[in-house]
């Protein structure tokens, strides 16, 4: 079987870099893990997260909506209106 570690590896270098952005620990694991560890979408997905929750958006419904709308900020923002 293939070795894992390095995989393993390269997705705590990525959970760290988003946690030093400010992101929440759980936040961090769970996007990571619904976007199949690739930080750039795990990243636009906290980034869109934080600013619709700043706009006063539910925070299971921003994940939802931008789930569906794949991080698409416009349309998400178009549905959660």
């Amino acid at each position: 079987p293939p070795c894992l570690l390095p995989q393993f590896l390269g997705y705590l270098r990525a959970c760290d870099r988003l946690l030093k952005q400010g992101y929440e620990e759980g936040q961090v694991e769970e996007a990571m893990e619904m976007f199949q560890y690739s930080e750039k979408k795990a990243a636009e997905f906290l980034h869109l997260l934080a600013q619709f929750n700043d706009m006063g958006f539910q925070q299971n419904e921003i994940k939802e909506v931008l789930l569906l709308c794949e991080n698409h900020r416009e349309k998400a923002l178009e549905e959660l209106m």
